[in-house]
């Protein structure tokens, strides 16, 4: 019975809450660009959408301006792996929602052009997602034009909303074949077997004579004018009729792209293997550079973008970053948005130090921080000890800028690849009933507002989407939808399902997420205080920190319980702190003793105690 008190505890002060966070004005929300704009990246709540999936504000661009079945405009709302109409209309329509749920920035999956249709016979899929990009200057068709995303920045802004894009550099849409393998998969063809020097071999012809290679020393414009011909490792060509399909022009020149086959994701193929067919580009090359820089950098100045989410960053050469990171940063800053979000994406699992190398050899001011994601699956959905939590956060020091850098990071348990925190958790215990459910996504929650780091949440999670994996079984509508594997999964928190519209602002994951976005934008300490680890064990149960406010020095104590049983215990709190009062939680008035705290915990739940003013 205490998880059904845990399942309820958090909602029922938040009824109130959302009440007055919807009785508010629309002018309420307004805020001047030079206000929100001094916000820093740590300051932000972030909430990732997937335009596609989302809300459909006009059926009239479903098919993107194209005529026929799906195989040519993409459009197909039974099916999964297709687009289903939503679009940037339907996000405007939307903002009340996005920003009720304490939302200050909206992150949107890729919205450039994408090649609609893409796959071997049988094996076709959309460009529903974003990634196939072919027209890097224009928004797809399937979500409306420039304008749309003109008006979408406009009304986000008025509200005080930032809007980050969701950018790829690593490559394009699958356009380019290689005559060598036609129906079937292109392996990998490294350089020292298949050298830029030689036509399809070592003891083929000698081609690009004096090239010397792409390393750093030799990424400059003169060596890679030397860089002549495409047909070292493959023959590469375009189909008839797609010679001039990407923009800007130059991505249509097959010298710019590495040619070498699909990527095994380990050694040099990580960096220049195509990405599951898809044109992988040379980033070494200075013009690439450049042409990403301008590409992207019109968009800052056109849209007046808040910030960019890299696609694919970590099969990126670290000189293209170095470069490419400042540039962007610059033209920010010259349109007047001097906190420009920039983070990359850097899969992995519980490994802070691969994520760490990326911001200190790649100069990335942040990276996703999927070794959070993997602590608090492990923790939160799994059966690990608490002391994973502790060895993710004692590895801050390792990022460039140390843990400065880690307020900074974006952190998330759900993604569009990966699949949802609910989905892990019915993953690893089958039998869990839903009051259990709902309180360890709730719990997981907690730790994603209230550690540090830069709360992102994936859309949907507030509805209790859970999926049954990763990829199209985690991108479900939030519109009415007619994919049968969605509206037959069960919800979190709910009897409703997805066959019909999913903006229930009553839900208790809404409500539940609405309030940590509160307690986070009113405490300084949970946006950019220090964070001290106070306990974590073998096992599950207490974990414990301190954020420390950066201004006042006031100390917040945030414990969390990851056991299905209550605990009491003692934790160490700052000497001064001797009175606390209750954020969230049964919190004790006292210290037991100076420097000792007793705090208790109802199974899978937390508390927030903050300690009186210093006078």
């Amino acid at each position: 019975m205490k998880v059904n008190r845990v399942s309820t505890a958090l909602v029922c002060p938040l009824f109130a809450c959302c009440c007055l966070l919807f009785c508010r004005p629309m002018g309420a929300w307004a805020a001047s660009i030079e206000e929100f704009r001094a916000r820093k990246p740590q300051d932000e709540a972030i909430y990732f959408v997937l335009p596609d999936r989302f809300a459909n504000g006009d059926p009239s661009n479903d098919r993107g301006g194209l005529s026929g079945d799906r195989l040519t405009t993409g459009y197909d709302p039974t099916a999964k792996g297709f687009f289903h109409g939503g679009d940037l209309r339907g996000l405007i329509e939307r903002l009340d929602y996005i920003q009720g749920l304490g939302a200050t920035a909206v992150w949107l999956g890729p919205v450039f052009q994408n090649k609609s249709v893409q796959g071997p016979p049988g094996r076709e899929s959309a460009g529903y997602h974003g990634y196939w990009i072919t027209d890097f200057t224009h928004v797809d068709a399937h979500f409306g034009g420039n304008s749309d995303l003109h008006a979408l920045v406009d009304a986000a802004h008025a509200r005080g909303l930032k809007i980050y894009l969701d950018i790829v550099v690593n490559h394009t849409a699958d356009v380019i074949q290689y005559r060598e393998c036609s129906g079937h998969v292109c392996p990998y063809r490294s350089r020292a077997q298949y050298p830029y020097t030689r036509r399809g071999g070592i003891l083929g012809a000698p081609i690009n004579d004096a090239f010397m290679g792409d390393e750093a020393a030799q990424q400059t414009d003169e060596n890679f004018a030397k860089l002549t011909r495409p047909d070292y490792a493959y023959t590469p060509f375009v189909p008839a009729g797609e010679e001039h399909l990407k923009v800007p022009e130059w991505l249509n020149d097959l010298i710019v792209y590495h040619n070498r086959g699909n990527s095994t994701f380990s050694g040099e193929s990580s960096q220049m293997g195509d990405f599951d067919g898809l044109d992988d580009l040379m980033t070494e090359n200075p013009r690439v550079v450049r042409g990403f820089i301008e590409i992207y950098g019109k968009w800052i100045d056109d849209f007046g973008i808040d910030g960019f989410r890299i696609d694919t960053a970590k099969h990126v050469n670290a000189e293209f970053w170095q470069a490419f990171v400042p540039a962007i940063l610059a033209r920010a800053a010259a349109r007047g948005i001097p906190n420009f979000h920039l983070f990359g994406e850097v899969a992995t699992g519980m490994d802070p130090a691969l994520l760490a190398e990326h911001t200190r050899v790649d100069k990335l001011p942040a990276v996703l921080d999927f070794a959070f994601a993997a602590a608090v699956r492990d923790t939160v959905a799994g059966n690990a000890g608490t002391d994973e939590l502790a060895r993710l956060f004692d590895a801050d020091s390792l990022y460039e800028g140390g843990a400065a850098t880690a307020l900074q990071l974006p952190t998330f348990i759900s993604n569009h690849d990966a699949g949802r925190f609910a989905y892990f958790v019915r993953k690893s215990r089958p039998q869990a009933r839903d009051p259990e459910l709902l309180a360890r996504v709730r719990l997981a929650h907690a730790m994603l507002f209230l550690l540090r780091g830069v709360p992102v949440v994936y859309y949907g999670d507030e509805q209790g989407f859970a999926g049954t994996g990763g990829d199209q079984d985690s991108r479900q509508d939030m519109f009415a939808s007619q994919v049968a594997v969605y509206n037959a999964e069960p919800l979190v928190g709910t009897r409703h399902t997805t066959a019909t519209d999913s903006f229930d602002t009553s839900h208790p994951l809404y409500a539940a997420i609405a309030e940590l976005a509160r307690l986070r934008r009113e405490q300084p300490a949970l946006r950019e205080g220090r964070q001290i680890l106070r306990s974590a064990g073998k096992r599950p149960g207490l974990f414990a920190v301190s954020r420390i406010d950066p201004a006042t020095g006031r100390e917040l104590l945030v414990a969390f319980n990851t056991s299905p049983r209550s605990l009491e215990a003692q934790v160490s709190v700052e000497p001064g702190s001797r009175r606390f009062a209750s954020l969230y939680g049964d919190c004790r008035r006292e210290t037991a003793a100076t420097g000792s705290y007793t705090v208790r915990i109802p199974a899978l739940d937390f508390i927030a105690c903050a300690a009186d003013e210093k006078p």
